[in-house]
């Protein structure tokens, strides 16, 4: 490859390294062409999967600050560069190798950090992105109907106890208006009557020495 060649390679893995959200790196041989396209478009389009050589990986990598393990780049390398959701492209992986045992993953670099086969497997069993989504909108639907239940159950109770409390204050009312009459004390009355009696009584006395001065 011609150095114009090799420093174009290197950039243009330097960037799939910076920006996939995470590395696969594995080993394609016995693969056949056929079986690399049905690989590709399992990963679908967020997912670069590209044949690479090793010593230009090598150089791209730590152009971009990734910390490759030289185990990771022995033998005839492939690289899936994942820009999408991790979890789904493990799956992808996995699931293919099964199926193609010429597949070898060996590792990668996930979240900044190298990962292991196994860790990446461990990866793949976990629930998608999209599966975990789903499950926190049903829950969240679950959550604000029985949040609606309960202000509802709320509401209905807050109007039986205000029309409650206004049929008691409608009928302790009544018979106070009724009874305000009825209830003067008697022995205002006949005070009253008292000091009537005894002015009259007073008037009468003095009436006759008044006539016999003149």
């Amino acid at each position: 490859m011609a150095r114009p060649d090799k420093e174009k390679a290197v950039a243009e893995l330097t960037e799939d390294f910076r920006t996939a959200t995470a590395t696969v790196l594995t080993e394609y041989r016995g693969l056949s062409v056929t079986s690399m396209k049905q690989l590709r478009r399992a990963l679908g389009t967020t997912t670069k999967y590209a044949v690479v050589k090793n010593t230009l990986t090598k150089i791209a990598a730590k152009n971009a600050g990734v910390d490759l393990s030289p185990d990771l780049l022995v033998g005839p390398s492939a690289v899936a560069f994942i820009n999408g959701d991790p979890i789904d492209a493990a799956k992808s992986l996995r699931d293919f190798a099964k199926e193609n045992p010429s597949l070898v993953i060996k590792g990668g670099i996930y979240e900044g950090k190298a990962v292991s086969k196994e860790e990446l497997m461990q990866l793949a069993n976990l629930e998608s992105r999209e599966v975990l989504l789903a499950k926190l909108a049903g829950a969240m639907k679950g959550s604000l109907a029985k949040a609606a239940r309960v202000f509802d159950a709320l509401r209905i109770k807050l109007e039986i106890s205000e029309t409650t409390s206004n049929n008691a204050v409608a009928e302790v009312s009544e018979p106070a208006t009724i009874d305000a009459v009825s209830e003067v004390p008697a022995e205002a009355v006949t005070t009253d009557v008292i000091e009537v009696t005894e002015v009259t009584a007073v008037t009468e006395e003095v009436t006759p020495e008044t006539e016999e001065k003149e």
